[in-house]
Formats: structure tokens, C-alpha cells, sequence
């Protein structure tokens, strides 16, 4: 028996990438492109009139990135599932294109042919698939909140160690966020008390592994 195609489409503002993801399914006879654009903005208008099985689209594109765009697919194109490409797995990025738009998949631009077809193959199932590698990161995302939550650093606590990283003194970071000396020199205080550090050195060592800066 004969399997029904697969049909996608693939919105990616690099050509390059296009060309090498379109080159990966040629031939294959499970999937079919309805069209392939380096202009999010027309993605909508083509899905009215070529309605697709799944919409594969990059993260980081200017003008309309991609949780926006795949926001609007799934509020017009609700039957359409979305597979995200990009070159980062970061959790913070991924976890935003889960929760504004409800995205079927996940996987890097490294992917192999063998991945990309198991990918597409349970997404149009009504599966989900993420990569290993996107898998591993939204662990440590995981992990580090729940760090970030045990620390409890204020949003203002966050400020002041970013502007410490670049440098700033008591009075310069008093001047950027409108408060006095006496009020930096307090969140320092409480800075290094509940980060567990006590020196610059520390703190930023901290904040980087911590991802606040």
C-alpha cells in the first residue's frame, strides 16, 4: 500500500540553507515541497493558497523571527505542525518557541538525512520530536533555573552583576539605574551573600556559568 506524501514547506533566511536541507529530501518519495521562501513575512499569504502537512522554519531571521512566525501559523494553520531549525539549541530559545508556539519539533542545522526524515516522518504522525543535543540543553536550562530560583537574585541583583561585568563602579552603576550609592553598596552586600562569592572575580566567574550575563 501506498503511503501518503508528506507535504512541507521551509522558510529559512539563508538560500544556502534551503538549497542543502531540500538537497537532503531529494528524491525521497515520502515528501514533497509545497514551496521554500527566505521571506517570512510571505509564509502566511503561501500557506492559504498551499496548505502543507509541516512548516520547517529557521529560529534567528530579521523582521520576523521565527516563534512569531510560527505564533501566527499556528493561530490561522492550526493543522499545520512546526519543525524548528536553527544553529543553536539553547534552552531559553527553544523553551520561547515551545511556549508561544506550541512547536511540534526542535533540531539543529547539523542534522543528518537519516534524523531529518525520523524527524519529519513522527512530527507528521502527531509525534514531537528535539534532538539529543536540544534535549541536553533544556536540562541545563532546567537546572539552572532551578539554581537561579534556590539564589533567589532580584531582577535589580541581575542588573548590578551585569554592570559590574562591564566594569562599572558604585557611582556609575548608581547613575544608570537612578538610585543612590548607598543602595548599590546594599545589593553588593547582598549579591555576594546569597551568589556565595566574595570578589569581582568570583561573581562574574558565577554569573557566567549561572548564564545571567
Amino acid at each position: 500500500m501506498k503511503q501518503t506524501k508528506i507535504t512541507l514547506a521551509l522558510v529559512d533566511d539563508h538560500q544556502i540553507v534551503i538549497d542543502g536541507l531540500m538537497s537532503l529530501l531529494k528524491g525521497h518519495d515520502r515528501f514533497r515541497f509545497a514551496f521554500a521562501t527566505t521571506r517570512p513575512a510571505e509564509v502566511l499569504d503561501q500557506l492559504s493558497s498551499q496548505p502543507v502537512d509541516i512548516l520547517l522554519t529557521d529560529v534567528m531571521m530579521p523582521g520576523l523571527p521565527g516563534n512569531e512566525l510560527a505564533r501566527q501559523v499556528r493561530q490561522k494553520f492550526p493543522d499545520t505542525r512546526i519543525l524548528a531549525l536553527s544553529m543553536s539549541g539553547e534552552g531559553d530559545v527553544v523553551n520561547e518557541m515551545i511556549n508561544d508556539a506550541d512547536i511540534s519539533g526542535y533540531v539543529l542545522k547539523n542534522i543528518g538525512k537519516q534524523e531529518l526524515i525520523d524527524a519529519l516522518e513522527k512530527i507528521a504522525g502527531g509525534g514531537i520530536y528535539f534532538s539529543d543535543e536540544v534535549i541536553e540543553e533544556l536540562k541545563r536550562t532546567s537546572e539552572r533555573r532551578k539554581q537561579e530560583k534556590q539564589v533567589h537574585l532580584t531582577e535589580r541583583e541581575i542588573e548590578i552583576i551585569r554592570l559590574i561585568e562591564k566594569e562599572y563602579n558604585n557611582r556609575q552603576i548608581a547613575e544608570a539605574l537612578f538610585i543612590s550609592e548607598r543602595t548599590v553598596e546594599t545589593h553588593r552586600k547582598n549579591i555576594f551573600r546569597k551568589t556565595d562569592t566574595n570578589s569581582v572575580i568570583g561573581l562574574i566567574k558565577y554569573a557566567y556559568e549561572h548564564k545571567l550575563i
